[in-house]
């Protein structure tokens, strides 16, 4: 048997394996999770890892949030896909509240720093896609070089990488002059990639972090900061737009989509505002509990058929917040916007500058992501998601 004192070892080379093992596979993350979990359920102790739990008001939120998951199941007529969606739910019930009672403050920075090396190995990847330097491989192409995963997981994860990279950049005063150099370039090659690469709500995610880091450069000065944004973000638009075919072409088709919606919403933008638009009957009909965890393909369809039946047949209106109204009414938004709330909430008391920023960036990209697609089911997004909040939001000194 591990002492307590070698399972607490145990547990941190686990953690920074799983932060650098996060974009890169998902067989290997499951693997670390489940060892994770298991070493936890046999350790015991479990008085006292319920009560660290239940102090903190987001995992609180989070529990809640499966477990109206949960609930939704007595009035889903679909349980076979109720379950699959509690399959892909369960980070929230288990992995999140089990990852908070670990982590060490001590540790942060390897955590960090393990999926910062992760990524700059993605990026590198890519780059050697994108030049044809090595055959592609899984879903990657050359006007697509996003290794290890699809561009709507990868994009999105690049863009928060980008900011922890130039957080270091403009808040880390004992950066020597090499790894500010260092950093900086590194910072410019995932801007550059985030741009020969096609996933646009990444981008967008993107942009939003830019701008947050802006404000918080400036300390939340609001004159300063939206002066700065309005300067530097239709400057990097611009500049990536006349840099960029593959961004100039995704620019381009959006607004030629938004145009002509009317006429022509068998786009992939028209898909998604049309998937949004048909939600709200089945919304209007299930406002207060939806119509069940495992339902909307079913009663989002039934929509789709009557209204527009040239959609295709759909399991994802790609909207977390279409997703869950769906599902599960204003019951299941207010609990997942509980989480949001709290994050941002918990990040005012975190004991360090680089702990508050991150805590409030987090909650933030996910809001703008979530109206693209639905980034709390996928693997790698959630897992991100859940990974960061383990340790942004604990009280290190109660806990």
């Amino acid at each position: 048997m591990l002492s307590s004192f070698n399972l607490e070892k145990f547990y941190q080379y686990l953690l920074i394996f799983l932060a650098f093992l996060l974009p890169l596979t998902v067989f290997g993350a499951n693997l670390i999770i489940v060892s994770i979990v298991l070493l936890w359920l046999l350790s015991g102790n479990y008085k006292t890892k319920f009560n660290q739990i239940i102090k903190n008001k987001l995992m609180v939120s989070s529990i809640v949030f499966f477990a109206i998951h949960l609930l939704g199941l007595l009035w889903t007529e679909d349980l076979k896909w109720g379950l699959h969606i509690l399959h892909k739910m369960w980070y929230f019930l288990l992995l999140l509240p089990v990852l908070f009672s670990i982590v060490k403050k001590e540790h942060i920075n390897y955590y960090i720093n393990s999926f910062l090396f992760a990524m700059i190995l993605s990026v590198t990847i890519s780059y050697l896609i994108w030049f044809q330097i090595i055959e592609p491989f899984k879903d990657a192409n050359v006007f697509n070089p996003t290794p290890f995963m699809s561009h709507i997981s990868y994009n999105p994860i690049l863009a928060f990488a980008t900011y922890l990279i130039l957080h270091k950049v403009f808040f880390n005063r004992n950066l020597s002059k090499f790894q500010f150099i260092l950093l900086f370039f590194i910072a410019v090659a995932m801007c550059c990639n985030m741009f020969i690469t096609l996933g646009r709500t990444g981008q967008v995610g993107f942009f939003t972090v830019i701008s947050v880091l802006i404000f918080q450069y400036f300390q939340y000065n609001k004159i300063k900061s939206l002066l700065i944004v309005l300067t530097i973000i239709p400057v990097i638009f611009f500049t990536a737009y006349q840099a960029s075919p593959y961004f100039k072409l995704r620019v381009d088709n959006t607004m030629v989509a938004v145009g002509n919606f009317e006429q022509d919403n068998f786009t992939s933008l028209g898909i998604r505002l049309t998937y949004a638009i048909n939600a709200l009957e089945v919304i209007k009909t299930n406002p207060f509990i939806g119509v069940g965890t495992g339902d909307l393909p079913l009663e989002l369809n039934k929509v789709n058929i009557q209204r527009t039946p040239n959609m295709p047949y759909t399991t994802n209106p790609h909207n977390m917040y279409v997703l869950v109204l769906v599902q599960l009414g204003l019951l299941g938004l207010i609990s997942m916007l509980s989480i949001l709330y709290y994050q941002v909430r918990l990040s005012f008391c975190a004991a360090s500058q680089l702990l508050k920023d991150l805590g409030v960036t987090l909650p933030v990209l996910f809001a703008v992501l979530m109206l693209g697609d639905s980034y709390l089911l996928g693997h790698y997004t959630s897992l991100l998601f859940v990974f960061f909040s383990s340790f942004l939001y604990k009280d290190f000194e109660k806990n």
